[in-house]
């Protein structure tokens, strides 16, 4: 089987809440995805998403991605996209590092795989566990009040999970509101739930301290990314009693293994688009199993390829490492397609469909902005 098309579409995903909030004052109300569609020669087809979170949370960005496949597209033309360590070789030859932009690529190639012989991407990744998947939202900064007010929706909704971000400025309040903000969303806290406490790297050790100081006993929460470098995070963790997660720093199979080097953390937010793709998250997933760090399997953000995606990894994390899947499904307004998994009985299955699973709706792209062939 052998590569003989790819197209790039670019789709507009708007943000469901109409405006996200990030610490160091970044808004969002929509993100720029970038959908690829790889033919073969005997005419299957495999899709791949990338769909950065804005311009300013990692260095990757919608206009990046078509750009680097541009450059990457015409050398995997002819190739089989089963042999995929094979392919992001190549794709590491053709470009250095933008891992958004292989991403889409990688994640076509183990859906044509997957539809190749008839089997689930979670298979071919390892095997499922079996075990649904604890669902996680994403609940961005706002007033207190309103944050514990959408965790309640969300807990309403069935999800286990709740991703609360953080990262006021002193002006906007400082460490005292993100106290009173992790306080109220953690007010309802119910049994078997799992709180992320996010600050998208936008905290300072001395900020972070002072916030951790502010909150009383015996609140139950990891805090994921709460510096922006690793001279920071291991300040900080020098210091902090509360389980540390890494999410924006840990993008390159080299920084996973700095992580346990340094023992800069406790667990890892594997997001698959930062990572390259599924082929470069399988190895994240096995280094911190190896290790024994837990693991949340999300993404920046994006569409139904994006979440199967997620939900093909997650079933393959052994249940003791799993903390929770995110639903991108949740975090904007339109689907490219349907994706059979429902959120019940508290998280998600992958669906037995070979390949990802998505049937994607061709109807919602206008013409392709780049075809190579």
């Amino acid at each position: 089987m052998k590569i003989a098309k790819i197209e790039v579409f670019q789709l507009n995903l708007p943000y469901a809440g109409g405006q996200y909030e990030l610490s160091g004052g970044r808004v969002y109300t929509d993100f720029d995805g970038t959908f690829v569609c790889v033919t073969t020669e005997c005419a299957l087809e495999g899709w791949g998403e990338s769909t950065p979170f804005g311009t300013n949370y990692i260095a990757a960005h919608g206009r990046g991605v078509r750009a680097g496949i541009h450059d990457i597209a015409p050398s995997l033309l002819g190739q089989d996209p089963r042999e995929v360590d094979r392919i992001n070789d190549r794709m590491d030859v053709a470009l250095t590092g933008h891992n958004h932009a292989k991403s889409a690529l990688d994640l076509a190639m183990w859906d044509l795989f997957g539809k190749s012989v008839g089997l689930p991407v979670c298979t071919l990744l390892g095997g499922s566990t079996r075990m649904r998947l604890p669902v996680i939202s994403s609940i961005y900064a706002g007033t207190p009040e309103d944050m514990r007010a959408r965790v309640a929706h969300h807990r309403a909704k069935g999800y286990m999970g709740h991703s609360v971000k953080v990262g006021a400025s002193e002006a906007e309040g400082g460490p005292l509101l993100d106290a009173a903000r992790i306080e109220a969303s953690l007010a309802d806290r119910q049994p078997g739930e799992y709180f992320i406490v996010d600050a998208n790297g936008g905290l300072l050790p001395e900020t972070a301290l002072r916030m951790l100081r502010a909150l009383p006993d015996g609140l139950d929460f990891v805090l994921e990314a709460p510096c922006a470098s690793w001279r920071e995070t291991l300040s900080l963790r020098q210091r902090c009693t509360v389980p540390i997660i890494i999410d924006e720093l840990a993008q390159t199979d080299e920084d996973i293994a700095l992580l346990l080097a340094r023992d800069l953390a406790d667990g890892v937010g594997l997001k698959i688009s930062k990572a390259g793709g599924l082929t470069h998250a399988r190895r994240h997933r096995d280094i911190c199993r190896a290790a024994g760090l837990t693991v949340s399997v999300q993404d920046t953000t994006g569409s139904t390829l994006s979440f199967a995606s997620i939900v093909h990894l997650g079933a393959t994390v052994p249940q003791p490492l799993l903390r929770c899947v995110l639903d991108t499904r949740d975090m904007v307004n339109l689907a490219v397609g349907g994706f059979d998994a429902p959120i019940q009985d508290g998280g998600v299955l992958p669906p037995d469909a070979p390949g990802l699973g998505v049937n994607v709706d061709r109807s919602l792209f206008s013409d392709p902005i780049a075809v190579f062939a």
